[in-house]
């Protein structure tokens, strides 16, 4: 097999070792429910699941670091998103301008307090935490260390978590309704609505980077104890 080519076996293959009833040495894709006879795969080497072709490992050259790294900038520019001037309206000479936590204070009391709280939660609490629980499970491997106790529970929630993360939601909403109020005022975008808009590429670059095969090997390897939830849905 050349680099491109799977580097997983089908089960009929009687390449490598597994256990039908534990499910060890098996990789399921996450597509199709192929099962796969899980080998190791070197830097570069892409495996690719035999039936519908998706990308079940590729592992990248110090991806580890890259991925913590991409992680403190999405907490950074988070951060700055809530406190930063999200717009500024003005019209007739009379202007006003607003963040986040501006709105959210001004809607604090009253039936919208709900609905604030939901979109401050899935805009901006779900990607924090997400970031956090990375950071929790790739800090320790990417320094060698073993990881932390609760190192798989945590990078499977952040999974789990990733589709309700509505930053780039809630980025192209806020751009459909400045398209109708541009016209009734002028706008002017403040630096937390560029922080969104940086904060999409940020994720972008993770998934990227990310290889959800490699960091369960990792976590694997250490010692550390799955119950076989490795995968979660693709997309």
């Amino acid at each position: 097999m050349n680099r491109q080519q799977a580097y997983l076996c089908d089960m009929n293959s009687g390449a490598g070792e597994y256990d039908l009833k534990t499910g060890e040495g098996l990789l399921g894709c996450p597509r199709c429910d192929a099962l796969h006879v899980e080998e190791e795969l070197d830097i570069g080497e892409t495996a690719r699941c035999i039936r519908c072709g998706s990308v079940l490992g590729k592992p990248r050259s110090g991806a580890f670091v890259q991925i913590i790294a991409l992680s403190f900038t999405s907490v950074v520019l988070l951060v700055g998103a809530i406190f930063f001037p999200f717009l500024e309206i003005s019209r007739m000479g009379f202007g006003n301008a607003t963040s986040l936590f501006g709105v959210a204070l001004a809607f604090a009391e009253g039936a919208l307090l709900p609905l604030v709280l939901a979109v401050l939660a899935l805009v901006v609490g779900l990607p924090i935490l997400r970031s956090m629980l990375l950071l929790y499970t790739l800090v320790p491997l990417a320094q060698g260390r073993p990881p932390h106790r609760h190192a798989a529970d945590a990078f499977r929630i952040s999974e789990e978590l990733r589709p309700w993360s509505m930053a780039e939601i809630f980025v192209i909403g806020t751009a459909v309704a400045l398209v109708k109020v541009a016209g009734l005022a002028t706008v002017h975008l403040g630096p937390a609505f560029w922080a969104f808009c940086a904060l999409i590429l940020v994720n972008l670059a993770s998934r990227g980077f990310m290889c959800q095969t490699t960091i369960w090997d990792a976590i694997e390897d250490a010692g550390l104890h799955t119950d076989g939830r490795e995968q979660v849905p693709g997309e």
